[in-house]
């Protein structure tokens, strides 16, 4: 029996460290770890590609947590079933349960189910925010850093569209845009 390590955080900003101390301290060496730094709502991610095809029947996977493995509960079970039909197991540390036997099967496959759900109930309540601060007048989405004032000036002068483009170094589409806008503004 060899023990394999996967970690996974969701942004590139994240660390991957206490996992990583986590299946060390398992005793999992560093060449079987695997890691990414990406959203688990799809199973295509190079860690865990390269660990589908390293474990061999007998492999035990060590991961610290349910929701490193994936978001999903459809990908989970994926997962889950096609480690079992090549006889490896997976280990998640935290929740302190295996896909060793039928119980632990039944158990990562619920947890999977509760996972996903808790999931999109964030999802639906930052919406709900969302929507609530936009009523309330929030403004979402970076901040303009075109200086109108110049832009104004420039076709005052009588420069069109194309030049004050090249000379603000910024898109065409983005000068009518701001011009037009201006336009309403003051009809």
């Amino acid at each position: 029996m060899r023990l394999f390590g996967y970690a996974r955080v969701s942004t590139s900003q994240q660390s991957l460290d206490i996992q990583i101390k986590a299946l060390k301290a398992e005793g999992v060496k560093d060449n079987r770890i695997f890691t990414d730094k990406v959203s688990g709502s799809h199973i295509d991610r190079e860690g865990l590609q390269t660990l589908r095809v390293k474990v061999e029947e007998g492999d035990v996977i060590l991961v610290k947590k349910l929701d490193r493995l994936g978001r999903d509960t459809a990908d989970m079970i994926q997962l889950i079933k096609e480690f079992e039909s090549i006889g490896v197991a997976i280990r998640f540390l935290d929740d302190g349960i295996s896909t060793e036997g039928t119980m632990g099967k039944m158990v990562v496959t619920i947890l999977s189910a509760v996972a996903q759900a808790e999931r999109q109930r964030i999802l639906e309540r930052t919406n709900e925010g969302r929507i609530e601060a936009k009523a309330k007048g929030v403004k979402f989405g970076r901040k303009p850093t075109i200086n109108r004032e110049k832009m104004l000036c420039l076709q005052e002068q009588g420069f069109g569209a194309t030049d004050i483009a090249r000379q603000m170094k910024i898109g065409r589409s983005t000068v009518y845009k701001i011009l037009n806008s201006n336009k309403t503004e003051h009809s």
